[in-house]
């Protein structure tokens, strides 16, 4: 099985002569020309040839389709190539047993042929990125099994079928960027099992049928935008509880936005702009504080700009062109004039300068001598009411500090059972900078002993002063509740409560893990109390490597929800007494529902760049989706990080130069000259210092050859495009393998 980045030119055509072969996988190289005949391969499970640059864009270049004879064909993946053509009306011929097709990202013309409805096990039909024409054919509804249908950025045209109904096992749907006509059939609406559907970027017409607002399973994005859809938005759209992204920017959609919008409450991006919605922002969508991205612009909203918008998180509001009017509110979102968008309300005033607005000024009228004693009164009642206030807030702050001080059973919060403030203070001796281990953006940890239990523990003391904090601790909570595995760090318990003063104190209780960060390890400068830190040897590093790639293969394809770690590196990965790799800090975490194993699962990101400078994958900077592929980005980084000793921030990494470059160019013969000098002395221990960086040659050629292998995977998974990496699942295996080899080879 071949499996690599470095395989070019055409593939030997006598592999068409392997009779037993099962599963051709050759995905992710530069093999070019035309696919072989695969009349004699009548066993064939698998052919998986995605991200190369076979065909030539011409007809003919599918007609290895048409000698595929073998009646146990379950998938076939071609994506990514230079076919062209079209697609043979045989394909309907092809095993019964198939249950995926990938063939986006081609040159692929003409019609989809309508005997595609015969292969009724297909579960995977992705097929965007094409030049297909015409209609989607009505037998697309005889795939009763298929759960991912894509057939984005084409030239399909016609009405989007009414079979498409029929697809009820259906999770997600894109038939975006294409030339629909016609109506959205409302038989959609029966598809509740879709996580996602984009029908955007195409002409279709008429209202929205209600029905599509009922698929209440909907909870990653619903996109219909830029189409020329009319009339008002259905009361229905409550049932979409669960939706983190709605989009029906450019249409023609008028009339109110219905208060059933505030039902959906995780929602995170509303994007409504240029369209002829009318009515004022009511108070119903108070309760959508979850929500970072609106953009409500261009359309014909009037009334008060809502004080409530405050006290979201927003990271981005568009609210220009429009008829609002009175005093823009002046805190939260409202302080950033990069992210808050107010032109063209000609009505509105602002009382900071920095929102470049007019001053709001009294409004003009008769106020006769009664306007004094109106004014006496109000402030007298207002100071009346501040003393009560200040009264009531003494009063409950110390019911709190009492409730802290006593320690008693409080409600779990994560699904943790708490601990009290007085409890974490004593367990880290008042928080003794002499308990202090690390530091981090949002939070300290203290090394501590539970009183209790008589238990080393870790504390993690988030910093609720810094925006972002309170998210964070509340994400780690949410995060580590539902997950275990043997490389992930343990949370023991949580504490959300006051301090003595009355202040809001959260934290986390891990457990204690004996060695210490893989930072520290791998740059021993930044090991406290300047104690000198062992040498990491080959194996020790080969072992944590393995322990993180399979807490995140674990994280990503085996626990009920998918999450994404978007922060990995070496100060996130803690060693226990035997060395072993355990993932920790979930500050940054993001928790997404649990589809079909291929199907790709992101979400676009609520900052600009989320994780680490160096470690974070070039996409998530230019405000693309965070995505499984982002960590695999930042596992690849950590790999070199690990097998190199140097950062990916080294002041040697410039310009476009970086790690990944720099480990890319000694591949493979020259690894022995970026491998860490300290990995090195460790596998000469009989040499001398001097010996060993003046001359490679004294490392043997099985240490070398695991070196390269190691490399490749590191590259392979830190590549630039996000389609080009390799999966996490894949490094595993790889690593796997080679771990069983060093054993052998008897390697320290």
């Amino acid at each position: 099985m071949w499996r690599t980045i470095n395989f070019f030119g055409p593939i030997p055509a006598s592999i068409s002569n392997a009779t037993k072969l099962k599963g051709l996988y050759i995905p992710v190289n530069k093999f070019s020309g035309n696919m072989p005949t695969m009349e004699k391969l009548n066993q064939l499970q698998v052919i998986s040839a995605s991200f190369n640059w076979l065909g030539s864009g011409a007809q003919g270049d599918l007609k290895f389709l048409e000698s595929i004879n073998s009646t146990s064909l379950k998938a076939l993946a071609i994506q990514s190539n230079n076919f062209g053509g079209t697609l043979p009306e045989s394909i309907g011929n092809l095993s019964s047993q198939l249950n995926s097709i990938a063939i986006e990202v081609n040159q692929l013309f003409g019609n989809i042929p309508s005997s595609i409805g015969n292969l009724r096990s297909l579960e995977v039909l992705c097929m965007g990125y094409n030049k297909f024409t015409g209609s989607i054919p009505d037998t697309i509804g005889n795939l009763i099994e298929l759960k991912q249908f894509r057939a984005q950025m084409s030239k399909l045209t016609g009405n989007i079928p009414s079979t498409i109904g029929n697809l009820t096992e259906l999770l997600e749907l894109r038939l975006n960027g294409n030339n629909f006509q016609g109506s959205i059939p409302p038989g959609i609406g029966k598809c509740q099992n879709l996580l996602g559907m984009d029908l955007s970027q195409n002409d279709l017409s008429g209202i929205i049928p209600s029905q599509v607002f009922t698929i209440s399973s909907l909870s990653i994005y619903f996109d219909l935008s830029e189409n020329q859809l009319s009339g008002s938005l259905p009361k229905e759209i409550g049932a979409l509880k669960q939706l983190a992204r709605l989009d029906v920017h450019g249409n023609g959609l008028s009339g109110e936005i219905p208060s059933s919008l505030g039902i959906c409450t995780s929602l995170v991006e509303l994007y409504m702009q240029n369209n002829l919605f009318e009515g004022t922002i009511s108070s119903f969508l108070s309760s959508l504080n979850g929500l970072q991205y609106i953009d409500l612009s261009s359309n014909n909203l009037s009334g008060p700009v809502p004080t409530f918008l405050e006290k979201f998180q927003l990271q981005y509001l568009n609210l220009s062109f429009n008829n609002f009017e009175g005093e823009v509110p002046s805190k939260g979102v409202f302080l950033n004039t990069s992210a808050t968008l107010l032109e063209g309300n000609d009505k509105l005033c602002g009382s900071t300068p920095i929102q470049h607005l007019p001053s709001c000024s009294m409004s003009k009228g008769k106020r006769g001598s009664s306007t004094s004693r109106y004014v006496i009164i109000a402030v007298t009642c207002g100071i009346v009411a501040a003393l009560i206030l200040l009264l009531l807030l003494m009063t409950f702050y110390w019911l709190r500090r009492k409730k802290s001080e006593a320690s008693p059973e409080t409600p779990s919060i994560g699904g943790f059972q708490q601990v009290s403030y007085a409890d974490i203070v004593k367990a880290t001796d008042g928080f003794s900078s002499s308990n202090l281990i690390g530091m981090g953006s949002f939070s300290s940890v203290y090394k501590g002993t539970l009183a209790d239990e008589n238990k080393i523990v870790a504390v993690k003391v988030f910093d609720l002063k810094q925006r972002g904090a309170s998210k964070s601790f509340m994400a780690e909570c949410e995060v580590l509740k539902n997950i275990r595995h043997r490389n992930l760090v343990k949370i023991l318990t949580a504490c959300s409560s006051v301090d003595f003063q009355g202040n809001e104190f959260k934290a986390l209780v891990y457990e204690f893990k004996e060695n210490g960060s893989l930072e520290e390890w791998l740059h021993p400068d930044l090991a406290p109390n300047g104690m000198p830190r062992h040498r990491l040897s080959l194996v020790q590093r080969l072992n944590i490597a393995f322990d993180v790639a399979c807490a995140v293969v674990y994280l990503h394809h085996q626990c009920q929800t998918v999450v994404i770690h978007c922060d990995l590196k070496p100060s996130n990965i803690l060693l226990d007494a035997q060395m072993n790799g355990h993932v920790g800090d979930f500050g940054l975490a993001r928790i997404f529902p649990n589809a079909i194993g291929d199907l790709s699962v992101s979400q676009r990101s609520s900052i600009a760049l989320r994780g680490t400078i160096g470690y974070a994958p070039p996409e998530y900077g230019m405000g693309s989706e965070v995505s499984i592929d982002g960590d695999a980005y930042s596992y690849g980084v950590l790999l070199l990080e690990i097998f190199t000793g140097k950062r990916p921030t080294h002041d040697m990494f410039k310009d476009a130069f970086n790690l990944h470059d720099y480990c890319a160019v000694a591949l493979p013969e020259k690894v022995a000259d970026i491998a860490d000098q300290q990995l090195l002395l460790c596998e000469t221990e009989e040499s001398s210092v001097a010996d060993t960086l003046s001359n490679h040659r004294s490392i043997s050629a099985h240490v070398q050859e695991c070196l390269a292998m190691i490399f490749e995977i590191g590259v392979a998974c830190s590549a630039e495009l996000p389609r080009e990496r390799l999966k996490i699942s894949d490094a595993v295996t790889r690593l796997r393998s080679l771990k069983e080899r060093v054993n052998k080879m008897g390697l320290c």
